[in-house]
């Protein structure tokens, strides 16, 4: 089991920063690729980062490119999501999840939910116009 826990939502106005934080527990955290998806009132789950289990690769849904950064710290097993530039529509519940790592990459699913293992609770971001 990997234990994830989500911190750092709250909020704030349009134009400003964020920074999410995931703390993992349980089982080895570098065996795990790691993704942030958002969740919106009447909207469905959304993909907006990826990152490889060492931090080698990350992706970004288009809406949050330029704007976001996904990174992660294994020595001290915490994800990471720098928001800036906020914008209304960035308004959701962000859940960091965890996808084993431990195949080969090409099995590795980093856009798609229900390819990931393990998932946090979330933390809401809201942004004021």
């Amino acid at each position: 089991q990997v234990q994830l826990v989500e911190s750092g939502g709250g909020l704030v106005q349009a134009g400003g920063s964020l920074r999410l934080s995931c703390a993992a527990s349980g089982r080895t955290f570098n065996n795990y690729a790691m993704g942030w998806f958002r969740l919106a009132p009447g909207k469905e789950r959304d993909f907006v980062a990826a990152i490889t289990w060492n931090g080698g690769n990350t992706y970004y849904a288009d809406s949050v490119k330029g704007r976001f950064t996904i990174s992660r710290d294994n020595a001290k097993n915490t994800l990471y999501l720098q928001m800036n530039s906020l914008k209304a529509e960035d308004a959701a519940v962000y859940c960091c999840a965890a996808q084993w790592a431990g195949v080969p990459e090409s099995n590795i699913h980093y856009y798609t939910p229900n390819r990931y293992d393990y998932w946090g609770q979330g933390t809401q971001v809201t942004v004021s116009s």
